[in-house]
């Protein structure tokens, strides 16, 4: 099943808009707090346009993927019972549940792991605040994980260029299944342990 490929062609269109940076910044937030199109697949195009571009576009990404990780935060602290239906009703209430399971675990690592992997961090932004982390450690985790991430894609895209990029399209699919297959497994290994 063919669904994100689709996803990442509008994607791509907005990474060739003359506002596109605004458009990776606004991603990078929305992301981080409620929506599910991670920023990497607008980060890769821009970084193959302008490999120059490469580190700033992944400094933006961090920075306003952070930012909306701190809003998510607020929305676990101040606003979880509000939200809870939402999480409920779109899928997210037993990965939040699994998230607390791995705050009670592994502490802030949690926080980092979810920001670097494909792990939807924005259950964990949410989890965070609903658990009332300690708000400097959950920042340093999600701008160091965060910022992992980023740095990565722009460093391999600057590095592999149109070839990766090539590969990239013609594996969105099955990479964007994998990172759901992987997620599930993560979540039946450690609800088997």
């Amino acid at each position: 099943m063919r669904i994100f490929s689709p996803l990442y062609t509008r994607v791509l269109a907005w990474a060739g808009h003359p506002h596109a940076e605004r458009y990776l910044a606004g991603l990078s937030f929305a992301e981080s707090s409620f929506f599910p199109i991670p920023p990497d697949v607008m980060l890769a195009p821009m970084t193959l346009a302008r490999p120059d571009r490469g580190w700033r576009l992944a400094l933006v990404a961090t920075l306003f993927s952070v930012l909306g990780g701190a809003a998510g935060y607020a929305i676990g602290w101040w606003g979880l019972a509000s939200i809870e239906p939402w999480l409920m009703r779109w899928g997210y209430w037993d990965a939040y549940l699994q998230a607390n399971v791995w705050f009670d675990r592994w502490g802030i690592v949690a926080v980092f792991v979810a920001g670097f992997s494909p792990i939807p961090y924005k259950i964990f932004t949410i989890s965070a605040g609903a658990l009332h982390m300690l708000w400097p450690a959950f920042m340093l985790a999600s701008f160091v994980g965060r910022g992992a991430r980023f740095f990565l894609v722009a460093g391999l895209l600057r590095w592999g260029g149109e070839a990766m990029e090539r590969r990239l399209r013609e594996s969105i699919d099955a990479i964007g299944w994998s990172c759901v297959a992987l997620a599930v497994a993560i979540v039946l290994v450690v609800q088997l342990t």
